[in-house]
Formats: C-alpha cells, sequence, structure tokens
C-alpha cells in the first residue's frame, strides 16, 4: 500500500492555481504552493531520503516546457534539505493526460508507462506530485521504483481530490 500525504483538498480557489501552475504556463506559481507540499512533509510519518518528481514524457515536456512536479521536488528540497533525484524516474511511455480520462481507465492508460534506474536501490523515496486522485499514476511510478530495488516509497502532493 502507498502511503500518500496531500497538503489540501482539490478544490477552489487551489484546483484553479493548480491547473494555471499544469497548464497555463505559470511556473512561478510553484513558489507560492510550496508551503503546502511541506505541511504534507511534515505530516509524513515515513523515512524519506530523496525527493523524486512524476516524471513527464520528453513529448510532454517539449509541450510544457517544463516539469510542475519537479519545479515542486526543487522548492521542497529547499525548504527542507531533502535532495532531489529527478532522473531516477522517467516516463518510457507517452500516455493520454489522466485528468483527461474517467477514473475507470486511469490505471490501464499508465500501465508501464515508468522505468526506474538501479540507482534507487535501497533509497527511501517520497514522490512528489501535483494532484493525487485516483493514485494510478503515483502506484505505477512506486511499482518501477520498488521493482529496480528501492528500499521505501510514498508521496507527497499539494492536493487529494
Amino acid at each position: 500500500m502507498l502511503v500518500v500525504a496531500s497538503g489540501a483538498h482539490y478544490e477552489p480557489p487551489l484546483r484553479e492555481a493548480i491547473h494555471a501552475l499544469k497548464y497555463d504556463g505559470t511556473p512561478d506559481l510553484a513558489g507560492p504552493l510550496t508551503p503546502l507540499l511541506l505541511d504534507a512533509w511534515q505530516s509524513m510519518s515515513q523515512t524519506i531520503g530523496i525527493l523524486v518528481p512524476v516524471p513527464l514524457h520528453a513529448r510532454r515536456l517539449r509541450e510544457r516546457g517544463y516539469n510542475q512536479s519537479e519545479l515542486l521536488s526543487r522548492r521542497l528540497s529547499a525548504r527542507c534539505g531533502i535532495p532531489v533525484e529527478a532522473g531516477l524516474l522517467r516516463r518510457v511511455r507517452y500516455t493520454r493526460q489522466q485528468a483527461q480520462l474517467p477514473g475507470s481507465e486511469r490505471k490501464h492508460n499508465v500501465q508501464g508507462a515508468f522505468a526506474a534506474a538501479p540507482e534507487a536501490q535501497n533509497k527511501h523515496i517520497a514522490l512528489v506530485d501535483d494532484v493525487f486522485t485516483s493514485g494510478s499514476t503515483l502506484v505505477e511510478c512506486a511499482k518501477a521504483l520498488l521493482s529496480a530495488g528501492a528500499a521505501s516509497v510514498c508521496a507527497l502532493t499539494l492536493a487529494r481530490a
């Protein structure tokens, strides 16, 4: 079971701020949103040695210009001192955006979409993402990291739907 801590509920006005961060080209919103991740981190009882942002596929990264999860991870790292290892996990298959899919399709959409580097072995990892909805993306990321030998995986998100 994946333990997930979220800073707040995914409702207005936070929902609109996260949407703007993700889709409206406003990466500067990562700064004012970081305290929510800090709250989630402080509530987490799991051991965390590194932060790993949920990766975007290279195509989506080119479209968006930045990975909001990596921006949030780096801001959180600056506040709590836990290092970020963004290259530990990568998205190996392009997928449709989870937000555009009904819950019943989300799990299938991300199956096998992630691969972890061997350097994940024996590490205590916290995945960082913006929103926890169905959990499908975070679970698939955790599976990849655990398959690569991670000692433990938990997750921190800004908000929970």
